[in-house]
């Protein structure tokens, strides 16, 4: 039972996601481990530093939804996948942002996807690449919600929920 609670929860939430997505408390989350990423990967040089923080938001789902997958927790792990793609959108917002540079910075350092998409020659198109990667984010958003509603009426049942 708790398991549809969550579904149902979900659904209207993707719904804001994919049509009004505003920054929100999970990115708060989000951008720990978005900061942690550009420490991660500093070592590595300028450009990996600031795809490091990209890298690092979307890393963290990804291994969420991978630990509930090898134990066994499938539903779980789309949770995950929800995450992931949330996460993406994320990204995609500030991808779009890179030409206006509108979004406030940690720090007021530089903006990633500024100096990314300036130093591969592509800044003019900021707009249309964060829209692309929202469009991605809303077909696996969707995608780990037919996955978890598939769980639901195909999977095993909550550990809480007694047997049949």
């Amino acid at each position: 039972m708790f398991r549809w609670i969550v579904f149902i929860a979900l659904l209207p939430y993707s719904i804001w996601l994919i049509f009004s997505y505003e920054y929100h408390f999970i990115d708060n989350v989000n951008l720990a481990f978005h900061e942690a990423g550009h420490l991660i990967l500093t070592p590595f040089g300028k450009t990996w530093h600031f795809l490091g923080g990209t890298i690092g938001q979307l890393f963290f789902p990804v291994a969420i939804a991978v630990y509930f997958w090898r134990h066994g927790k499938a539903f779980e792990a789309g949770i995950g996948g929800v995450w992931f793609a949330e996460s993406l959108m994320y990204a995609a917002h500030y991808m779009s942002d890179a030409r206006d540079m509108r979004i406030p910075l940690v720090g007021g350092g530089v903006h990633d996807w500024n100096f990314l998409f300036a130093k591969w020659g592509v800044l003019y198109r900021a707009e249309a690449i964060g829209a692309f990667f929202h469009a991605l984010a809303a077909i696996l958003l969707v995608g780990a919600l037919l996955f978890m509603f598939w769980q639901l009426k195909t999977g095993k049942p909550d550990a809480t929920e007694p047997l049949p």
